[in-house]
Order: structure tokens, then sequence, then C-alpha cells
């Protein structure tokens, strides 16, 4: 059972790049003995830290302290898979992990055509018609890599397009959010057909654990979200020749900063007032990542998901500590301001995303935290950017004004501000003034 599984095994450290010492598995050069197949694969691991976002972080004043902490090495590009601009491939960060010995590499694939419905920030290469060459260029190059006997021994965690089905719940009519590009990809159904042909490639790898995201808890957490989403999952699951089975996972909070759990909203009713009526709740049955996930799982299986399904945490920037981390629940005046001065994510609304100010790095990533949960990951790598504050030179196809700190021209008419830091690079890019902050907001903090 996967529940036995569960008991809070920290994931081994590996050194950080600057200081680590070569070991070679035995037989790790063309070994065809495939890694036995695991309930969770994070227990026992030793995770692969990806030398490249491991100098930056080490670069940084007090950087050194989580340089050696496991990051996700993101495909979100074709020449992603083979390697460009001087930066590493897929197959170079795998032969890193059998270098520095580790046994668990963590991969986003992440480049759908009209990925994230052609959102501005992060916008992808591909157009919305390109999906064969999506599977032929992209999908089948990594996983004829990974299926490469050399690297057998590796546990590779996949996240598979993460971002890309809640878009089409939260970014279709009638939400005021919906965008006739998330209408075209949803009518077309090329998110299901390539999320599901990436799934069936992978699942014929043993090595290969493949998630699906769910968002986070701010997003997809009330009914009429959440159960289309669970929907266009189990579609998506069972399409371009996958199965449910593919699936072995959840992850949420990708990229995000929604609270893991907020610890002092104990009460639900002030003043005969419930806590659901509050500008923050906004009638969500959620308030955090732990409640979301745990109920989100149970859903999915009641779906036809295999009852042995994990749950991953992207904590990377959920912190959220530093001097305004409450400590203690807040005061009774009124529902608001008891939820507002109690809760441990600070965000000016629940719906912001882009290089939020205030927010520290979350728990450390750790394996099995608790029951059907997998592990808590930094999926994201804390330091690169969402998104270019200020429109490019180039033009405006990378600027997204939910990065711009003065907008407030939303659709829903939300007066509230971004909450985006100021001078913040293109998506992806090193944002040293933010990743500082993640150092001194941590929660648990660092050192």
């Amino acid at each position: 059972m996967r529940s036995l599984l569960r008991v809070g095994h920290v994931l081994t450290a590996v050194a950080c790049a600057a200081g680590l010492a070569v070991v070679t598995p035995a037989g790790a050069s063309t070994s065809p003995h495939w890694s036995p197949r695991l309930d969770n694969p994070y227990v026992g691991a030793r995770p692969y830290v990806n030398p490249e976002w491991s100098a930056r972080a080490a670069a940084e004043p007090g950087g050194a302290a989580v340089a050696g902490q496991p990051t996700g090495v993101w495909l979100d590009r074709i020449a992603s898979v083979t390697g460009a601009n001087g930066k590493m491939g897929l197959r170079a960060h795998l032969d890193e992990a059998l270098r520095q010995g580790a046994n668990l590499v963590q991969l986003a694939l992440w480049n759908l055509p009209g990925r994230d419905c052609g959102w501005l920030s992060t916008n992808g290469e591909l157009g919305f018609g390109e999906l064969p060459r999506y599977k032929q260029e992209f999908v089948d190059p990594i996983a004829s890599t990974l299926a490469d006997p050399r690297y057998a021994r590796l546990r590779i965690v996949a996240v598979v397009e993460p971002n890309s089905l809640p878009f089409l719940t939260t970014h279709v009519l009638p939400r005021p959010d919906a965008t006739m590009s998330c209408e075209q990809v949803k009518a077309a159904g090329s998110y299901t057909e390539g999320i599901g042909y990436a799934l069936a490639r992978l699942g014929t790898i043993p090595n290969v654990y493949s998630y699906l995201d769910i968002g986070h808890h701010g997003r997809i957490g009330w009914d009429d979200n959440r159960k289309p989403t669970l929907e266009l999952l189990a579609k998506a699951a069972r399409s371009g020749g996958s199965r449910l089975a593919n699936v072995h996972g959840f992850i949420t909070n990708t990229g995000n900063y929604s609270a893991l759990r907020e610890e002092f909203i104990a009460k639900t009713v002030i003043n005969g007032q419930h806590i659901r009526q509050t500008r923050w709740v906004d009638w969500n049955p959620f308030l955090d990542e732990l409640s979301f996930a745990e109920f989100f799982r149970a859903e999915a299986v009641a779906a036809g998901f295999d009852p042995r399904v994990g749950v991953l945490v992207d904590t990377s920037r959920n912190g959220w500590g530093g001097p305004n981390r409450p400590t203690k629940p807040g005061y009774e005046t009124t529902v608001d301001t008891y939820v507002d001065t109690s809760r441990i994510d600070r965000r000016a609304r629940i719906h912001n995303w882009c290089n939020q100010t205030g927010t520290g790095l979350g728990e450390r990533p750790v394996a099995a935290p608790r029951p059907n949960f997998d592990a808590y990951v930094w999926l994201k790598p804390p330091g690169e950017s969402d998104g270019a504050s200020i429109p490019l030179p180039i033009g405006d196809e990378n600027f997204n004004r939910e990065c711009d700190p003065d907008y407030t021209g939303r659709p829903d008419a939300s007066p509230d501000p971004t909450g985006a830091w100021r001078n913040a690079p293109p998506a992806g890019q090193w944002h040293s003034a933010q990743f500082q902050e993640l150092l001194r907001n941590a929660h648990p903090p660092v050192g």
C-alpha cells in the first residue's frame, strides 16, 4: 500500500556542482537492467542536482545553502532536448546524473502546440496546428533518449505538460478569463491528444513515472473548475494510445505560490459569517494545497485512476516566511479581517501568479511527507522569472500584463494589484532580486 511507504524520508542530499565528488555507479554505462518499478519513486532516492541551476543559485549571497537541492529540468523547446545556446540537453543531464551517482531525475515536458493557449509570457514555439511536429520532433526524441539502456537504473519522473489542461477549464467560456485561443485549442483536442501521446510513449519505458498537473487550489478548487479539469485529465490519459494506468500521479502548485497549509485559519465562522463569504476565499471549499490535493486525488481514484496514484506538491516558492508571516490566528473583528490577518499566503488575490513579491522558499524537497503524497518537490527552479515586467524591445509577444506591477485592467474588473516584481526579466531567465527574497523569506528558514 502507498500509505505504508510514506514515512517522511528526506531526499538524500546531493552535493552542489561546485564541490561534487565524481561517483559512477557500477555498470551505469551500458547496464540493460531496468530499475525495478516502485510504488513511490522518491523513497530512498538520490535526486539529480541540475548543475546549471545550482551554479546560479550558489553565485547569489547565501545561495550556497540551497544550491544542492534537486530541481526540475524543463524541456520547453525542441532544441532543449538536444541542447542549444550552450545549455545542456536531455542526454547531457542524464549523463551528469550518472556521474553524480544520482538515481532520480525530474523532468517537465512543456511544449504543446499553442502552449498555454498562446499565453503571452510563456507562449511556445509550436503553432496551434503543429501537433505532428510535437509528436515527432519533441516527444519521440525524448522517449528514445529515456529508453536508452544506459539510463535504465535512473528513476525518471516526468511531469507531462504542466498548466495545460487547467487552462482549458479556466480560460474557456463562460469564464471571465476566456480566450478565443483556448476555445480553439479545446475544440481541436490537440492538448488531450498530445498529452495522451506523450503518456503512451513514456508508458512503454519501465523506469519512467508520469505525473499530470492539476493546477492549484486557488485556480481549480471550485466545483465548477475541479470537475471539468478531472474530466480533461481522464480524457487525455485515454487519448493518443494511452490509458489511465500510464498516470503514476498528479502534481499541484507547479510554479505557483499557494500555501501548503493555512494553519492559522482554524475557525470557519466569525460573527455569524462563514469564511467562504470572504473576498479571499470567495466560496472556494479549499484554503490550501494539502486539502485540495487530498480531495482531488480521491475524486480521481473514484473516476477510475489507479488507487495507488500519488501526489507531488511544488513547494519551491510557497514558503511565505519572513517578518510578515503570521504566528497565530488573526483578529476577529470581521470575517474578512480574520482571514486576511490569519492567512500565510499574502498575495493581493489568489489568482496572482507572476513573480510575486514577498514570497519565500517553501518546504525543502522531501519524499513521502504524508500518506498518498509521493514528495514535496522544487519542480519550478526558484530564481527563474515568470515573465517580463515591461514590454520587450522586440515586441509584446513575451509580455503578459499580469507581470506588470501597475496593471489593473483585468477582465473580472478586480482592482487588486498583480503583486509582480518590477524590472523582472523574461520568463525563464534568472531573476536575482527575487531569488534573494526567496532566500530571506524561506519557511522553513534557510540555514
